[in-house]
């Protein structure tokens, strides 16, 4: 049984650090483009990249197979469409995109606090 434990909570700890590095590759995305043009190529790649992590994620907790609980799923979900209007006001009305960043950064600090055994500060971890 102890070893069932250890198991999943090597998974839960592997899952967590990939969502981490892949928000940390996305948010460092938005930070070194969000001084650009929002005609420049490399904003809107940054900025569709960030939609489509958070599209993903609206689509995973909207699954029944998804054990997160309900109202953190649809705080996710609400999340998810709130980032895609906003992208879109990036977009055509040039508003800043420090919003995008602050709220993944936000979920980063929930990824590293969560994770099991970690006593690092959110700062701390590596977006490697």
């Amino acid at each position: 049984m102890y070893q069932a434990y250890q198991k999943t909570q090597r998974a839960l700890s592997n899952s967590r650090d990939t969502e981490y590095r892949l928000f940390a590759q996305i948010t460092g995305g938005l930070i070194e483009t969000q001084d650009l043009s929002r005609t420049d190529q490399r904003l809107i790649s940054a900025l569709s990249r960030n939609r489509e992590l958070w599209s993903a994620l609206a689509t995973d907790c909207s699954s029944g197979e998804n054990r997160q609980a309900t109202a953190l799923r649809a705080q996710i979900i609400s999340l998810s469409l709130w980032v895609n209007r906003y992208t879109s006001d990036v977009m055509r009305r040039s508003v800043s995109v420090n919003p995008l960043i602050d709220i993944n950064r936000t979920i980063m600090e929930g990824l590293a606090a969560g994770a099991p055994n970690d006593t690092a500060s959110p700062g701390a971890r590596s977006a490697g």
